[in-house]
């Protein structure tokens, strides 16, 4: 057999369906989950399914239907589904320690992760605070710049998602629905301005921060940004703008903190966005991707700065889980595999090609916008209302498995492992280009 009639390898094949999607394993499932899973916003119609297996870059569901994943768990499947050096490093754990005693009793793993990930700091000696969700790290993150610097007061951007915990969710600019009814509990103290996607408009934002910054009533202590804007629709700042950022914070006695939950560990085509761009932020935040599948965030941070949490009465930012074994023996397996594979290279490489074909094939699809950076791409259809829904909704019945994405979900964004195979990518291709065309009539 020549090598061009074999098999292909697990996880990296095309569609399969073998129903419509949802089929009736799926549906049954999803009535048992709306009624014992409690309601999260207004009610929807069907229309999703229901994980059965998953290997590389294929979901399979409960009705048997393969998909091919460009969402990848929300982004949190970095390296594809069940990585096997995820799995090894997972296996072999578990007949070691499943748990231990924190920071009294650490584990191996969690200081040989600590390690690894205070290396990834441009700043030396740098130091690691761990936590189990995205969430986490962004409090974490949080309290650090309020013991760093006495100041309350967050800068944050429209548009901008970092968790649902109280202090992420005071800066959460996506959607005022989120933040409104928690309002009473939440810091008060928190100034948006817009996020740029073009150079003039960085200016003028520029200029906003400057000028909150400079406002005695308003103590800042922190901005908080994501270096791509994800949730919030894939937006891509100008070269410059998060570094103009960090001068400006330390020019007022702020700290800058990079959230790179989405964007990081190659994501976004660079180990760190905002240092690719320049920037030296004092705090970095990670998390989906980088527990290899598991529940796993961090905090990186100039010793400096984390200095601020030895004080005379003891100030503690801690979990049970923060830092379990298994997460941590699984983050050193994808940084390692991320490491060996290049894949931060190769999301660089195939996310610029990957743009270039989905934006010339677009290009006569009027008000239809796609930007990107590495394998983080976003297709904004703002001007077609429910356009992106459709989409989505039209490629998973193509068998491609996306999201949606900004502040009335009018971005089909697309987050598939780094480890996709190029047949798939191509494959993705033609079904998004076909399933835009169709949505917008």
């Amino acid at each position: 057999m020549s090598a061009i009639d074999e098999p292909p390898q697990p996880g990296t094949e095309l569609p399969r369906l073998v129903t419509r999607p949802p089929g009736e394993h799926s549906r049954t499932f999803l009535v048992r989950h709306r009624h014992s899973a409690a309601p999260m916003g207004p009610a929807k119609a069907g229309g999703g399914i229901v994980y059965a297996t998953a290997t590389g870059a294929n979901v399979t569901d409960v009705d048997g239907n393969r998909y091919v994943d460009l969402a990848a768990g929300f982004g949190a499947e970095l390296i594809g589904h069940g990585h096997p050096g995820v799995r090894r490093a997972l296996a072999l754990q578990s007949e070691r320690l499943l748990h231990a005693l924190g920071d009294v009793h650490p584990s191996d793993a969690k200081i040989a992760l600590c390690d690894r990930l205070a290396a990834l700091h441009p700043e030396p000696d740098a130091q690691v605070l761990v936590g189990q969700s995205g969430s986490d790290a962004v409090s974490a993150a949080l309290k650090t710049a309020v013991l760093s610097t006495n100041k309350t007061g967050v800068l944050a951007f429209a548009g901008a998602y970092h968790g649902l915990g109280y202090g992420p969710l005071s800066a959460c600019g996506l959607r005022p629905s989120y933040r409104e009814p928690f309002a009473a509990q939440l810091n008060p103290r928190v100034s948006f301005v817009a996020y740029p996607d073009a150079s003039e408009r960085a200016a003028a934002v520029l200029d906003e921060v400057a000028r909150v910054l400079a406002t005695a009533t308003n103590d800042v202590g922190a901005i908080l940004v994501e270096p791509v804007l994800g949730r919030g629709g894939v937006i891509v700042p100008p070269p410059g703008f998060l570094a103009e950022l960090g001068r400006l914070a330390h020019a007022h006695g702020a700290l800058l903190i990079a959230d790179e939950i989405w964007t990081g560990l190659g994501r976004s085509g660079a180990w760190l966005r905002s240092v690719a761009d320049g920037a030296q932020p004092d705090l970095i935040c990670l998390g989906k991707g980088l527990g290899g599948g598991l529940p796993l965030s961090a905090v990186v941070g100039r010793r400096s700065v984390m200095a601020a949490w030895r004080r005379a009465d003891e100030v503690v930012e801690t979990s049970t889980f923060a830092g379990a074994p298994l997460a941590c023996a699984t983050a050193l397996a994808t940084l390692d595999a991320l490491g060996r594979e290049k894949l931060v290279e190769r999301s660089a490489r195939l996310g610029a090609a990957w743009l270039a074909e989905i934006a010339g094939a677009l290009r006569e699809v009027k008000r239809a916008t796609v930007r990107g950076a590495g394998l983080m791409l976003g297709i904004d259809l703002g001007a077609h209302a429910g356009a992106a829904i459709a989409a989505v909704r039209s490629l998973l019945e193509s068998g491609f498995i996306a999201s949606t994405g900004g502040g009335a979900r009018e971005v089909v964004v697309l987050t598939p492992p780094l480890t996709i195979a190029e047949r798939q990518l191509e494959a993705a291709t033609a079904a998004v280009i076909e399933a835009v065309r169709e949505s917008v009539g």
